[in-house]
């Protein structure tokens, strides 16, 4: 039977500034010739799941996506495979599994009058800045939900980022192609029973926030903090679809389906 060929000619090797991912990228150099990002059509990223977000967003700044193979010298590493130096990256590459994930994209206006968009692969939360319970109204699908979330925040998470601050909210692990969201409360107060929704993401979502002079909203969207916000609109961006690799058997769906069987 003959090997699988790396169908990958122009690979850049990315390294995060952590001491662990500076020494593995110091025994990968020398494996092959490496292509610069800008020209790379594949990125081979050594570091955590951190640093593979700050990667992703980097490509959709650039308006330039590639598929990603993540090794993990990190602390969960759920985006990325295990770290070998002994391994040929080509082998590794060509056998690897291609994953699409859309990531969500956020319209947010600030008290000022100040828009920014920006996309998030993993969730976009509002989390109130001050000692004072955020009020957040709720819009779905053009109907107002709740009218007065009384919390600490609310997030939307995709699949993809279900595992991570979502699954800490006491929020659903969503499997990969189910095409829908999690929209969680974070310490909410009232409506004191409301546990967050499972929505399809083909629907948007209005987070608008009450009585801002009193009771400040900050919105994050994984790394990237706006503050005093107003209104964020959220979509899921199909438009601006990243690919990550792995290895055979390291599937994200297997990750996220084990996660759900995790016994602490």
């Amino acid at each position: 039977m003959t090997a699988p060929t790396n169908p990958y000619s122009r690979i850049a090797l990315l390294a995060s500034d952590t001491e662990r991912a500076q020494e593995a990228y110091d025994a990968l150099y020398p494996q092959q010739e490496w292509a610069p990002l800008d020209e790379a059509d594949c990125a081979v990223v050594l570091g955590g799941d951190g640093f593979m977000l700050q990667t992703l967003h980097a490509m959709i700044d650039a308006g330039r996506i590639i598929p990603a193979y993540g090794m993990n010298l990190g602390t969960v590493g759920f985006l990325m495979n295990k770290y070998d130096k002994r391994a040929s990256i080509a082998k590794r590459l060509a056998r690897a599994h291609r994953k699409a994930i859309a990531p969500l994209r956020m319209h947010a206006v600030t008290q000022s009058g100040e828009e920014t968009t920006v996309c998030a692969i993993n969730e976009v939360s509002l989390l109130r800045e001050t000692r004072q319970t955020a009020w957040i109204e709720v819009t779905v699908g053009d109907r107002v939900r709740i009218a007065k979330l009384i919390c600490d925040g609310v997030l939307v998470s995709t699949p993809a980022g279900s595992t991570a601050y979502n699954l800490s909210a006491n929020g659903p692990i969503l499997p990969l192609d189910s095409e829908v969201l999690a929209l969680t409360p974070i310490s909410p107060f009232r409506p004191r029973r409301w546990k967050g929704a499972i929505l399809p993401d083909r629907m948007r979502i209005v987070l608008r926030v009450l009585d801002p002079d009193k009771r400040p909203v900050a919105a994050v969207a994984d790394q990237k903090e706006l503050r005093d916000i107003a209104e964020v609109t959220l979509e899921i961006a199909h438009d601006t679809e990243l690919e990550l690799l792995f290895d055979p058997g390291q599937s994200l769906e297997e990750r996220i389906v084990a996660e759900q069987f995790v016994v602490d």
